[in-house]
């Protein structure tokens, strides 16, 4: 009975990709509903509790972000070499078109996010709106069922794996602190014993992860953020490894880190007067940011793309379709959640846009849902004109 009423449905919702998503909302509601009870000071100062010593001590939720999400930013690694190598990112042209809605959904939700804030001290939180959770995204993809085309769900993924990469590139570029050359000239020559390894096609892991483990030391104290040591490791693994690690690293990602990450960085009280300042410019920048500009950005990428000849919608793909993705994509959280932590010094700006963070990401997930619900009824109908409804044939 017990095995039939809990254990199967848990099963089927985890190999359909829905559960890492609705375990991230379910702690996320936790998470505030504590931040907000009567032991909600004792939980934002557990995650302030110092762990470790010098010159490695920091508080638990520094560890969460620099340590825990180290792995998860392999992976990110991981996925961009196996789409490079062999995947939707191999051929030049196939790639271009997630590639160009990808830069499309990050400049525009950055220009949003500016228009609001230029000239403010809350201006370098730009990069927050730009990016796109994959696991939630692709969890709300997976609850449309047959409605969603194969081709739809490629789309996405590509297009996500490109803006995890535009956001490893913004956070090593615009969001690192003052740099130690010599820390720094430690890490590149890790990574440059790495890059050794790999071309004397060495396979032995262990020793791929314990120089890992001194790049990730060194990329930390040089300033730059310590998750891109992931991403350079990752970049270096034997390709024929690739696939098993990335098996082996799902569960324990989606299921244990990604999670913590939502308790850590979501241990915020919200009042009347915190809700309001979503209307401020720094909570209208991301919160429309997200909501508006990812989708505009995508849907108005790919559709200059395709006119123009350079692409052609993937298959079954039709522009309403599209649009649906693109607000799909609007759900910003893990990253979106992450580059917050990074733009500012002020805790009540840190706390303030990862509300808006979650205000934004939630719009975006009801409105996607809406938009690919009724996206067969919406194509049967008169389309506006100058749009193409079904995919061009490949030339």
């Amino acid at each position: 009975m017990l095995h039939r009423i809990v254990i199967v449905p848990i099963r089927e919702l985890s190999e359909s990709g829905k559960l890492s998503g609705l375990l991230l909302l379910l702690t996320t509601i936790i998470s505030l509903l504590i931040s907000n009870s009567a032991w909600g000071n004792a939980y934002l100062h557990f995650w302030e509790t110092p762990v470790g010593w010098e010159p490695l001590q920091k508080t638990l939720a520094h560890w969460v972000d620099d340590g825990l999400m180290v792995v998860f930013f392999f992976t990110v690694g991981l996925e961009i070499k196996r789409e490079v190598l062999y995947g939707e990112l191999t051929d030049v042209r196939q790639a271009l078109l997630p590639t160009l809605a990808a830069v499309g959904g990050v400049a525009v939700p950055a220009a949003i996010y500016l228009a609001f804030n230029a000239g403010n001290d809350t201006s370098h939180g730009w990069a927050v709106p730009t990016a796109t959770d994959i696991a939630f995204s692709l969890g709300i993809l997976s609850l449309l069922g047959d409605k969603v085309p194969p081709g739809l769900r490629v789309f996405l993924t590509a297009l996500a794996i490109i803006d995890d990469l535009i956001a490893v590139l913004i956070i090593a570029l615009f969001y690192t602190a003052g740099l130690d050359l010599t820390y720094l000239l430690a890490a590149g020559g890790i990574f440059a014993a790495l890059i050794v390894l790999n071309r004397l096609k060495v396979t032995w892991l262990p020793l791929y992860f314990l120089l890992g483990l001194g790049l990730w030391f060194f990329v930390l104290k040089s300033g730059i953020h310590a998750t891109i040591a992931g991403v350079l490791l990752a970049l270096t693994i034997p390709t024929d490894a690739i696939e098993k690690l990335e098996a082996g690293l799902h569960k324990p990602i989606s299921y244990l880190i990604l999670p913590i990450f939502a308790l850590a960085n979501t241990a915020i009280v919200v009042s009347g007067e915190s809700v309001s300042e979503l209307l401020s410019p720094l909570g209208l920048g991301i919160g429309l940011g997200l909501l508006v500009g990812k989708p505009l950005g995508i849907f108005g990428a790919t559709w200059l793309t395709v006119k123009a000849g350079i692409s052609t919608l993937p298959e079954r793909v039709t522009w309403f379709k599209m649009l649906g993705l693109g607000l799909t994509a609007g759900i910003g959280f893990t990253m979106a959640i992450f580059i917050a932590n990074l733009s500012f010094d002020n805790p009540a700006w840190i706390d303030l846009a990862k509300l808006a963070v979650i205000a934004g990401s939630l719009l975006a997930a009801v409105a996607g849902l809406i938009v690919l619900h009724f996206a067969d009824k919406a194509d049967e109908s008169e389309a506006p004109a100058g749009l193409i409804l079904e995919a061009e044939p490949p030339a």
